[in-house]
């Protein structure tokens, strides 16, 4: 593959790649702690994940989903536009988008995160090649969009408005911001990954050409990026270097959204109708809308600021309470990909790109790692499980942009197609999905003091250290398919510190936070968690089976979340999903699939319906189905993530219920 693709683009490149790339790894891991917020992850560098679930979706990224895309990358020209731009060959700008130049960065950090669990020289100098190639486009000053540079008065998509056929003309749609943004994220993982500054210089020198452009100084801009994600780009390279002119444009354009006195308005589509501090309801196109919230997250964490907090707080209070779907899939209108009305959930035509559920995670997270409320992880733990691995089929190779909830068929809901598609013109989503699930690892853990947050159940072996402690953490489970969870703690020296082991939203019979969804009856069991085998009196204290005791090395908690099938319903506010109900058991959403069932609509849940759990170890790389009987007639539910994977499909989420 690698051999290939930089035959395609000359092969010159990976010598080229070999000199700007730095020789010799840094310790670079106290680099990621992120600044300002209060817990911090224990980092993919001392995670490694063993999970039967988890790791072979990491593992068919890492080995068929990055090379598949580079070769796609490839074909459309998204590495040409770099050479073009440089002068090194001659042509139009190539591809439909003008954020495509992000596509490249994406993949980079996707592989970058690849390299901090699973090191890769073949990997690591291709993707020297590739910071080689991105370097060539970039023009003297540090400006880096391949279309500005090739033809500025010629954008590749229509709706890129041009007047004089400048820089950061029309920035609501240019994404010229956009790709600095996922530039500035994909340098700073490479940089921690490897310790080179070949990208982190490149990213560096494009960020002072901004630092220098906007601002309301004399000569400055004063503008805000359109899409959304400069900002904790900015705050990443912040984290790096120290440089706080980094850190204050990140809040200058946080600051200045939804000021009508100096600058264009780009609307509520664009988040940028009223002020970021006065807004308080989750609006406009989905995914600029997640990653501004994760950008006044970090401004809040960093300066302690209290509006932000305040702000942050009411605008996700208003999404998981009003405009989530079951899934945990946001925005629900397929017309600028946006979050719809208060309880505007429709089911057929539900958007939920999956860039959006991507961006929700990482909002969630930074909002665990402010608070340490568990709140936060249940709905990143629903979301990943559900609405976010659906967006990738099981080979790898084929992908969702939106995630609907119901399929007839024949509806084309997926930007043309009514199943996985193998690329999209605009790739965001399969990029994207690259760039994050090789950093699940870093999700597991996370520390404060002498406190270990155990948030997320999956086989693996952690490093971690406390303030006053070092130790080794393990877990062996078969979640999601069995809440059953061994976890073994090593410590240096014997010693006293606090575990906290979360309780799951769904073992605690919460659907997710708000009301907005909730199961029709409580579980049987209860959740329990022992301790070198013997069974402890301890309650479940905001979300978490707290554990202070003096460890030793041997040391083990076994921790046990009943399983049990159970029945949703929605608010009533939900039109769409009146009189309904959705299937799940532990963590995953379940659906009914045509390939299973020879009437989708005939399928029905009533009170009296039998549940029958079973296993099928090589059905959809092996599934748990929960088997249904009602009045005579059965019927078999899948785990949402592993629909479509048979070729076009009749699927509901919601079931009518009969009495």
């Amino acid at each position: 593959m690698k051999k290939t693709i930089l035959y395609s683009l000359g092969v010159f490149v990976l010598a080229l790649g070999q000199t700007y790339a730095q020789a010799g790894k840094s310790d670079t891991a106290a680099g990621q702690q992120a600044i300002g917020y209060p817990i911090q992850a224990v980092p993919i560098s001392q995670v490694k994940v063993t999970d039967n679930f988890w790791l072979p979706i990491i593992k068919r990224v890492q080995e068929k989903t990055i090379e598949y895309a580079i070769q796609k990358c490839s074909e459309e020209g998204r590495f040409d536009n770099f050479l073009i731009a440089g002068g090194v060959k001659q042509g139009d700008v190539k591809g439909q988008m003008p954020f495509d130049d992000s596509d490249v960065y994406k993949i980079i950090e996707g592989a970058s995160n690849s390299l901090i669990s699973s090191p890769d020289e073949k990997l690591e100098n291709l993707l020297d090649s590739l910071i080689a190639i991105i370097k060539i486009g970039q023009e003297k000053d540090g400006y880096l969009t391949t279309w500005r540079t090739i033809n500025p008065a010629k954008p590749p998509a229509p709706w890129v408005k041009v007047d004089k056929g400048e820089r950061w003309e029309y920035m609501n749609m240019s994404h010229e911001e956009y790709n600095a943004g996922h530039m500035y994220e994909a340098a700073a993982v490479h940089y921690w990954a490897t310790g080179k500054r070949n990208f982190l210089d490149i990213a560096l020198k494009n960020a002072d050409l901004f630092v220098k452009t906007f601002g309301d100084k004399p000569g400055q801009i004063l503008a805000v990026p359109g899409h959304e994600i400069i900002e904790t780009g900015l705050v990443k390279l912040y984290q790096i270097t120290g440089k706080e002119e980094y850190l204050k444009l990140a809040k200058f354009y946080l600051d200045h959204r939804g000021d009508p006195n100096k600058k264009e308005q780009y609307g509520a589509y664009a988040q940028d109708h009223v002020p970021v501090i006065q807004q308080d309801e989750a609006v406009g196109h989905a995914v600029r809308a997640v990653y501004l919230y994760a950008g006044m997250t970090d401004i809040a964490a960093i300066y302690n600021d209290a509006d932000y907090r305040a702000a942050i707080d009411k605008i996700w209070h208003n999404m998981v309470e009003k405009k989530i779907y079951i899934t945990g899939g946001i925005g629900a209108r397929h017309d600028g990909e946006a979050f719809g009305d208060n309880y505007e959930l429709p089911n057929l035509t539900a958007y939920n790109e999956t860039c959006a559920a991507i961006g929700s995670v990482y909002w969630n997270n930074r909002l665990f790692n402010l608070t340490g409320d568990v709140k936060y992880t249940d709905v990143l733990e629903r979301t990943m499980y559900n609405g976010l691995i659906s967006g990738i089929s099981l080979k790898g190779t084929e992908f969702f942009y939106p995630n609907a909830l119901e399929s007839d068929g024949k509806y084309l809901f997926n930007r043309g197609a009514c199943t996985r598609s193998a690329w999209f013109d605009c790739s965001c989503c399969p990029t994207n999905l690259i760039r994050f699930i090789p950093a699940i690892p870093g999700l597991i853990y996370a520390q404060k003091d002498d406190v270990l947050y155990v948030n997320l159940y999956m086989g693996n072996t952690a490093d971690v250290n406390l303030k006053s402690q070092k130790l080794t953490v393990s877990q062996e489970t078969a979640y999601p398919w069995d809440g059953s969870v061994k976890v073994a703690f090593t410590p240096q020296k014997e010693g006293t510190f606090t575990v906290k082991f979360r309780v799951p939203g769904w073992a605690r019979n919460e659907v997710m936070p708000g009301g907005l969804y909730n199961y029709t009856n409580k579980l049987k069991g209860t959740p329990e968690l022992k301790i070198n085998g013997k069974k402890q009196n301890i309650q479940i204290t905001d979300g978490y089976f707290t554990v202070t005791r003096s460890w030793k090395k041997g040391d083990t908690v076994t921790l046990n979340f009943p399983m049990e099938v159970r029945e949703v319903e929605a608010s009533d506010k939900i039109v769409d999903d009146r009189g309904k109900v959705s299937l799940e058991r532990g963590p995953l959403v379940y659906t009914v699939e045509a390939a299973d069932n020879a009437d989708v609509q005939a399928v029905k849940v009533s009170g009296k319906t039998k549940f029958t759990v079973k296993n099928h170890p090589e059905l959809l790389k092996g599934i748990y189905t929960i088997e249904g009987k009602t009045n005579g007639k059965t019927f078999t539910a899948i785990p949402y993530y592993t629909w479509s994977n048979r070729g076009v499909n009749e699927m509901k989420v919601w079931l009518p219920e009969t009495k």
